[in-house]
């Protein structure tokens, strides 16, 4: 496997690479887009930081490439639905770095209270002002945390460490888990009008772009003091340059802007405006710790499969994987044959999971559900990456239940599957630890294996049917390897899933078609 990295890495990372078996590593830093666009065929893996611009073209020439890997948390330069789209696994290392930015937060705090930089570059300039320079205590503030992840909730331990009161806004988290970390969750409204200090730890969304603005500002108290070392753009540049101009705002500090490198913004010229440039996850530590992270994680990745901090597929640990290996093989298989069951399109699936198989994360099991059903549309277009989002893109509406009991199984997967023309039911689950085995198609029981050359007959339960169809294709030399039947006795009728040793062609099942009390014979690769 081939790994390329595009953007300056910490010796650790590339270390990794090279000290990897099966794993060829090259640093090539700087690339022009051109530049980029025309070697990226050849590698398997891509690392980046912040400079690459991994755009639709680029993934578009990058045939081979399974992962990008992002040594850092955003990826703003990564075009994520195209790399979902091409089934490439897009990964970063948010762990590697949460200190070090809510560190920085910190300091900027400290910073702006005590006017460090204004007061250090007077000092150099061989003033003395004591007085312009006086700062104020952080000794029973009120810092008003937006968002409350891992790194805001570092800065509020710290912030609590220096007796600051912390009051929080997040409204994807429950209220109830924010105070069991002794957080004080508050609407967003509250926030702005109680505290001294707001800091900002979300990512940028639709919902939280330019939500520092001329109306949320005036809603602040008189003197307030607003922090980002979050994502640029979050806070309207021209809108806190006015506040602060107006003494609305007491201070304001930025690690990250709207464009980076900022240029000559209105806001550069104000004495009470520090900022950094983009400095968050700069330390020595942070660069050691995300660069080993996106090396190990890439490697795990191409030589073991495991997924861990992908932002466009579920984390999948190796141990877990061992366990669901089965289940994703019968739910990729269920899906296949669902489709196949069908001559029009699907418009909605609805994937039941009870007993056992529910003490795990059952999202690798719908995602490989819906790999199997696509794939017999899309053939190699689709995988395990991709497939949600492509599920997505066609209308295909997913819904998942699960209940934690199966009345006469360990565990039971039932798949239903509504089309344009109607509705099909099958349900599966594993025999001992590893096989997959259908055991319902619709109104019909049975027991079945689901791989190979199969397939499946709708027939009158009379006898000498089954004697009719093995005669049919001994005359033509296909071998039956296996067989599983379902009755339905009220109707007398039979469903029979009959596993080939070769394919079936279309005049063969046009024969078995025409056998007396066949309603209907389809093929089924599984």
């Amino acid at each position: 496997m081939k790994v390329l990295v595009s953007d300056s890495l910490s010796d650790v990372g590339v270390n990794i690479f090279q000290d990897t078996p099966g794993i060829d590593v090259d640093v090539n830093i700087g690339l022009a887009p051109d530049g980029l666009k025309g070697i990226i065929g050849q590698y398997n893996g891509l690392v980046v930081r912040s400079a690459t611009k991994v755009t639709a073209d680029v993934i578009e020439a990058a045939e081979n490439l399974k992962v990008i890997g992002r040594a850092g948390i955003g990826l703003d330069n990564v075009d994520i639905p195209a790399a979902s789209k091409r089934g490439i696994v897009v990964m970063n290392t948010p762990e590697g770095n949460t200190i070090t930015t809510a560190e920085h937060t910190i300091a900027m705090i400290m910073a702006l209270s005590r006017n460090i930089p204004q007061a250090t570059a007077s000092l150099k300039q061989g003033k003395w002002e004591k007085k312009k320079h006086q700062g104020r205590e952080l000794f029973n503030k009120t810092l008003g945390l937006i968002g409350a992840g891992h790194i805001g909730q570092i800065v509020a331990e710290r912030a609590k460490g220096m007796k600051m009161k912390v009051i929080v806004h997040d409204p994807y988290i429950k209220p109830e888990t924010l105070e069991k970390k002794d957080l004080e969750p508050v609407s967003f409204e509250e926030l702005l009008e109680r505290s001294d200090y707001i800091t900002i730890h979300t990512p940028k969304t639709d919902e939280t772009a330019n939500m520092i603005n001329r109306d949320t500002i005036a809603r602040m108290k008189k003197g307030a003091m607003v922090i980002n070392c979050a994502r640029g753009g979050m806070a309207n540049e021209d809108d806190l340059y006015d506040a602060l101009e107006s003494g609305h705002l007491g201070g304001v500090a930025l690690d990250v802007f709207s464009t980076e490198p900022p240029g000559d913004i209105r806001l550069m010229s104000h004495p009470n405006f520090i900022c950094t440039p983009h400095l968050g996850a700069s330390t020595r530590e942070a660069q050691v710790n995300v660069a080993r992270d996106v090396a190990e994680q890439i490697v795990a990745y191409l030589l073991h499969g495991t997924v861990k901090n992908a932002v466009n597929v579920p984390s999948v640990s190796a141990e877990l994987m061992t366990i669901l290996r089965p289940y994703v093989t019968l739910a990729e298989k269920m899906g296949s044959f669902q489709t196949q069951l069908t001559d029009s399109g699907i418009i909605e699936v609805q994937i039941d999971y009870s007993g056992k198989v529910t003490e795990h994360d059952v999202t690798p099991l719908t995602t490989a559900m819906l790999k199997g059903l696509l794939t017999p549309i899309m053939k190699d277009d689709v995988n395990f990456i991709n497939a949600a989002f492509l599920a997505s893109e066609r209308g295909i509406k997913v819904v998942e239940s699960k209940t934690r009991t199966s009345e006469d199984l360990a565990s039971l997967i039932k798949l239903r599957v509504k089309s344009l023309d109607g509705e099909n039911i099958v349900s599966g689950t594993i025999f001992g630890k590893v096989l997959p085995r259908i055991l319902r198609i619709n109104d019909f029981y049975l027991e079945a294996i689901p791989e190979g050359h199969n397939l499946l007959i709708h027939n009158l339960d009379e006898p000498g049917v089954i004697g009719s169809i093995a005669m049919t294709l001994g005359d033509h030399n296909i071998n039956i390897g296996r067989m599983g039947v379902g009755q339905e006795k009220a109707k007398k009728q039979n469903v029979i899933l009959m596993a080939t040793d070769a394919p079936v062609d279309d005049d063969i099942l046009e024969e078995l078609r025409g056998l007396n009390n066949i309603f209907s014979a389809r093929r089924i690769e599984l």
